[in-house]
């Protein structure tokens, strides 16, 4: 009854929904799989079966699902308010969500807008940068950099600054060229090189780039530390001041895309923390709301603000989104947010890191695996000579390990809730290997 069940599913998917960031046909060899429920770090179907979300559903799970204390903020908020516009209204979970983020910069970035997801969030962070330079009577500044492997989602001004082809190419024509500078991927390292080598190469790009097209430039977008839809490419937080002090030296605008490293990933609860710098643009959303709905937003600086400030309307930022700041959202915010804080999590995540990185040792020395490497609660590491169909076979052969990982290529990664228990840890190594295994020598 239960396998009938569970077919029926699939196939009334499979007539109905189109599945995001997914050939469909594909489906016809591998298996939806329809999700029943989900408990801390595991999801069922509806036969009982369940799967390790060892890459956190996307990457916004942070405490496991169904979470008990972000479940009791959210019923009391619906029991309150679960919307109201944001044009002339404001409710206390955006505000107080809106103070406590500005609070943990240390209230340099002390203004908040809302949106709904991270793309979203990113053609704010661009729009402003843009807009800001016009009314304080540079409107020549209009180009934006991004770097070489980077992703920054899949709207049209979004892709514009996004460098990774299997998303951009079909909809070249509709996008407005951006420059491209060098990554700093620490897998460049040549021989006596270290990561901090590759940082200050890859910024002299960025310095030869703002000395011949400073004066046009807005604004220039990074993923700070793990550029992660290119295959979790990870770098030195130096090349972040290098690139802060350019910025400042040539007024450019920074925006930090901490839509998925945000949020404690990297070790930090913002990964710019580890560099030392504020960007004039940060955006976040994933791991914000818990996981639990849709929220994005921009950070932005007071200087920022006052340029839209001022009794002319055009001047003003219009831009909106109809669930801007919406009340459940981000009270599932705040709820995140007070876990960080009465759980010590970020403390908490080091113990559980250094334990799944012990456990890991034996992949990390694989003779197939070049490039171990994590950054907080990120893992990442390459497959030697992997088959062209490599990620859907990881990821089938995953599934039948009770695992849920989704490599990017030929890029294994891990990027688990900050819950996991000794049993689960061990058990995350353990079946990653056995199924690197399986895959790379059938």
């Amino acid at each position: 009854m239960e396998l009938d069940k569970q077919s029926s599913w699939v196939e009334r998917s499979l007539r109905s929904v189109w599945h995001p960031c997914t050939q469909m046909q594909h489906h016809e060899s591998v298996p939806l799989i329809p999700v029943s429920h989900g408990r801390g770090a595991w999801l069922y179907d509806h036969e009982g079966r369940r799967y390790l979300d060892a890459i956190s559903s996307w990457w916004v799970n942070l405490f496991g699902h169904a979470n008990p204390r972000i479940n009791a903020a959210l019923k009391d908020q619906l029991d309150r308010l679960e919307h109201a516009m944001l044009a002339g209204f404001t409710h206390e979970p955006v505000i107080r969500l809106s103070e406590q983020l500005s609070a943990l910069t240390g209230h340099v970035l002390g203004h908040s807008f809302y949106a709904s997801d991270g793309a979203s969030a990113v053609e704010i962070a661009l729009k402003m940068s843009f807009h800001a330079w016009r009314n304080s009577g540079q409107s020549e500044k209009q180009d934006f950099v991004c770097l070489k492997g980077s992703y920054h989602g899949e709207t049209i001004g979004a892709l514009a600054v996004t460098d990774v082809a299997l998303f951009k190419d079909a909809y070249g024509p509709l996008l407005r060229a951006s420059h491209v500078v060098a990554s700093p991927d620490a897998r460049q390292a040549g021989e006596g090189e270290t990561a901090a080598d590759v940082a200050r190469r890859a910024a002299r790009d960025v310095k030869r780039l703002f000395t011949e097209r400073g004066r046009h430039i807005a604004a220039i977008i990074i993923e700070p530390l793990v550029q992660c839809a290119t295959g979790m490419a990870m770098h030195d937080p130096l090349y972040l001041r290098l690139v802060r002090e350019l910025c400042e030296r040539h007024q450019v605008h920074m925006i930090l895309d901490e839509i998925a490293v945000g949020c404690g990933r990297t070790g930090t609860f913002f990964a710019c923390e580890q560099a030392g710098v504020w960007p004039d643009f940060l955006c976040l959303s994933k791991g914000i709301s818990g996981g639990y709905l849709p929220l994005s937003l921009v950070m932005t600086r007071e200087e920022i603000y006052q340029a839209f400030y001022s009794s002319d309307v055009r001047r003003g930022f219009l831009h909106s989104h109809s669930y801007t700041g919406n009340p459940l959202a981000c009270r599932a915010a705040l709820a995140t947010l007070d876990i960080f804080r009465e759980d010590d999590v970020l403390a908490a995540n080091r113990v559980r890191a250094a334990r799944l990185t012990a456990a890991l040792a034996p992949l990390a020395g694989h003779e197939r695996v070049r490039h171990f490497r994590r950054s907080g609660m990120i893992w990442a590491f390459d497959a030697v000579d992997a088959p062209a169909d490599f990620s859907r076979r990881f990821f089938s052969c995953a599934v039948e390990h009770e695992l849920l990982m989704r490599p990017i290529g030929p890029t294994v990664y891990m990027m688990p809730p900050y819950i996991l228990d000794d049993g689960e840890i061990d058990g995350l190594a353990a079946r990653t290997q056995a199924v690197f295994e399986q895959v790379i020598g059938a």
